[in-house]
């Protein structure tokens, strides 16, 4: 196993090519591939390592022993999976998708051999594509590196080593928690952008006329593609359904109160508090995840790379390491 390992990324948009480029800064050896002929032309001509035949750059990431990222979308995952079964069985994989339980399923399923540690940065843009991606993207922002029972640690070292080189802080959480987690704070605020989109665009041109801040600010993720938008909000259903459910029992109870008191005070209260809540705790130094690990050699494991800097959030239950800064 090399030191530092090479990184071949499967899936050229914004946050797959954004892994390349931030991955090739940071000193690694990269090279990636792409079925958009598009994307792979506009990265060659970035001076990037790229071809359209996946089949090619997974064959180079065995010999190579790199880590494979899938970059693709939620739907593409197991036909690429099928790919990496076939040219890297056994290498070590990672992705960025939004979902983590329902893509870790996939690869026990589909490339059984591979060692699979899940992964989501927490960073994106409206736009989509090879011209959107930025070497930048992760700077100091969230990148969950899945952790759960079995688990191996040596590969989650990696992978977090990875985030870490690309300038992105290392948040260990289980597929589960990370799921639900999503749900509420990106999944549901993509729905409500698409509804109150639809609803400020009933009201035509006078609407469109006054239209200021706040709806620009509660819309702006409604400019996402589609596609990808459906894919991670589907893709997340089991855990979305019972935050869309609370949401709706939050928005039928201001109707309620609205209906029959002419009051919204209760809900309007609510979310000021909330906000200042939410905003008090991404000032302190460190956010408290509870993980549960029974492998002997997890704080071992985890501590070597929070030693690399101390940007890995702070956790307990059986590990403890370092604290953000």
């Amino acid at each position: 196993m090399n030191a530092v390992r090479d990184v071949c990324v499967i899936g050229l948009g914004l946050i797959g090519g954004s892994v390349l480029r931030a991955a090739d800064a940071a000193g690694r050896t990269v090279w990636g591939a792409t079925k958009s002929t598009s994307d792979a032309a506009s990265a060659v001509g970035d001076g990037y390592d790229v071809t359209t035949d996946v089949a090619a750059a997974l064959r180079r990431a065995a010999a190579a022993d790199a880590v494979v990222v899938l970059a693709v979308p939620l739907p593409a995952v197991r036909a690429v999976l099928h790919d990496v079964a076939e040219h890297a069985p056994r290498c070590l994989l990672t992705d960025v998708t939004s979902v983590k339980a329902p893509v870790r399923d996939a690869v026990r399923d589909v490339t059984p051999d591979a060692t699979y540690v899940g992964g989501h940065p927490m960073a994106g843009r409206s736009v989509s594509g090879w011209p959107a991606a930025e070497a930048g993207l992760f700077e100091d922002a969230a990148w969950v590196v899945a952790v759960e029972p079995g688990t191996d640690l040596g590969a989650w070292r990696e992978v977090a080593t990875l985030a870490l080189d690309v300038g992105a802080r290392v948040v260990p959480l289980g597929p589960g928690e990370h799921d639900e987690s999503v749900a509420r704070i990106s999944h549901l605020p993509h729905l409500l952008a698409a509804v109150l989109a639809s609803v400020g665009d009933t009201g035509g041109p006078v609407a469109s006329a006054l239209m200021a801040g706040s709806f620009a600010d509660g819309t702006r993720v409604a400019g996402s593609p589609p596609g990808l938008v459906r894919a991670m909000t589907e893709g997340n259903r089991a855990a979305l359904l019972p935050v869309l459910d609370e949401a709706l029992g939050a928005l039928g109870a201001a109707r309620g109160s609205l209906a029959s008191t002419g009051g919204l005070a209760a809900t309007i209260e609510a979310g000021h508090d909330a906000t200042r809540r939410i905003a008090r705790r991404r000032a302190t130094a460190g956010t408290t995840v509870s993980v549960t690990l029974s492998a002997p050699q997890a704080r071992e494991a985890l501590l070597g790379v929070g030693a690399r800097g101390g940007r890995i959030t702070a956790f307990d239950g059986d590990v403890a390491v370092a604290v953000v800064p």
